[in-house]
């Protein structure tokens, strides 16, 4: 105990005692009541994608204040701070996500938001739901203990504060995608790009990883089917985009169960937006579509939204309807991909940094991410883990899920985050203290 207490207070002091060895947990204790105040910040005050302006400025003012060179302005909002190594070494990128979503929190704490937003042109709640206040909060966390070691590290470390994750607003582009198409790797080529998120599906204590495909690759599609209007009581009169755009609804549930072979890997077709008609009595002239579908394989992909198209458009002709289809719309995410070998190196520094016990190997999510958008521009390879956010004692199965209203993260996490991002830089760099 003696050791280690003087082993954190050397670290504090910006030094290392001889034979000494700072683990990350040491590195990270004395930030974490800042890390905390960061999140309890950052959720009060959440932010949509590509507006998060006030956030940007928080972390670009506490980069400047760790001695990084910092970028501001990059995909709208985006933050890069650059940290320079005291010794040779490789180069590191770790991305944090910062925006939030349009729901409205219903979860009761001293700092819930109370913001509003404009999302779609509706006035709407906004919310950290889904954890991206722990996220940006950890990552400064971390950028700030490894500021304090700085002429003992190996390499450089960039980290990559990125907007509207969870997508852009109507006739805007943002995210990963822009980040990269304004050169976000302009002047620093990473070896390797870390990321990390939250999850209620696991207790705080805990984290998941898992080699290969991690989440899947998402597609989104949107489908109009044009008939022709009529008074509901005479339908033989028109053509019913309804019934047909319902018979495309189910008839698209086959694609799975009956055309891709799903003991290769999972899929999910998903009709998520249906809209038609303004009146009970009247046939309208046409009905809207929207939803998603998710792969791990690139081939069922193609096969999924070819075959979603084909069944559209036959369907509506068989109901003497016809369709406008966009198959996908664009703005489409690639599978989330963990380099194997990183995968092994990244679990033994997680289990070094919480213990084995507290490791697992993460299920295939069929949630998606623009973070592999990242990686692939370089291209590097790339690693993605969990960390618990649901509370030690309740069933994390029937915890309110990422984007609920009532998703709620147990303060917990901010260290096990910390912890295990940190380790797991500290590892790839090489550091020894």
């Amino acid at each position: 105990m003696r050791k280690n207490l003087v082993a954190l207070a050397m670290f504090t002091l910006g030094g290392n005692a001889t034979g000494a060895t700072a683990t990350s947990p040491q590195m990270v204790e004395p930030l974490l009541p800042q890390i905390t105040a960061w999140r309890r910040d950052l959720h009060m005050h959440p932010e949509l994608g590509n507006e998060e302006v006030r956030t940007a400025k928080l972390v670009a003012a506490q980069l400047k204040k760790f001695g990084l060179e910092v970028r501001t302005g990059i995909a709208h909002t985006g933050v890069i701070g650059i940290l320079k190594g005291g010794k040779p070494g490789p180069k590191l990128a770790i991305r944090a996500d910062m925006d939030a979503l349009p729901v409205t929190e219903e979860v009761d704490l001293p700092f819930a938001s109370k913001a509003k937003g404009t999302y779609q042109g509706k006035q709407v709640g906004v919310m950290h739901a889904c954890g991206h206040d722990a996220h940006t909060a950890m990552t400064l966390g971390v950028a700030e203990a490894m500021s304090k070691i700085r002429a003992d590290l190996p390499g450089d470390v960039m980290f990559i504060f990125q907007p509207a994750e969870e997508g852009s607003p109507a006739g805007e582009v943002g995210g990963a995608p822009l980040m990269v198409k304004e050169g976000v790797f302009r002047d620093f080529t990473p070896d390797a790009v870390f990321g990390m998120h939250v999850v209620s599906a696991l207790n705080v204590g805990f984290a998941s990883i898992r080699a290969g495909g991690a989440m899947a690759s998402s597609d989104t599609f949107e489908i109009t089917v044009h008939g022709r209007q009529s008074h509901g009581a005479t339908p033989w009169k028109g053509i019913d985009p309804i019934v047909t755009a319902a018979q495309i609804v189910m008839g698209a549930q086959t694609i799975i169960s009956r055309q891709l072979d799903i003991n290769k890997d999972p899929a999910v077709v998903t009709f998520g937006v249906f809209n038609g008609g303004s009146r009970f009595n009247i046939v309208p002239d046409k009905a809207e579509l929207q939803g998603t579908v998710r792969t791990f394989d690139p081939t069922m992909r193609e096969q999924a939204l070819a075959s979603l198209r084909t069944m559209a458009e036959h369907i509506a002709a068989a109901n003497g309807a016809t369709i406008d289809a966009k198959i996908p719309t664009g703005g489409s995410n690639p599978v989330n991909f963990n380099d194997p070998g990183l995968t092994a190196r990244v679990r033994t520094s997680l289990e070094k940094a919480i213990g084995a016990d507290k490791v697992s190997e993460a299920p295939r999510w069929t949630a998606s991410e623009d973070f592999p958008q990242l990686a692939l521009s370089v291209p590097a390879p790339s690693v993605y883990f969990f960390v618990g956010a649901t509370p030690a004692g309740q069933d994390a199965a029937t915890a309110a899920s990422n984007h609920s209203p009532k998703f709620f993260l147990d303060e917990g996490a901010l260290a096990v985050g910390s912890e295990t991002m940190l380790q797991a830089a500290l590892d790839y760099l090489g550091y020894k203290s």
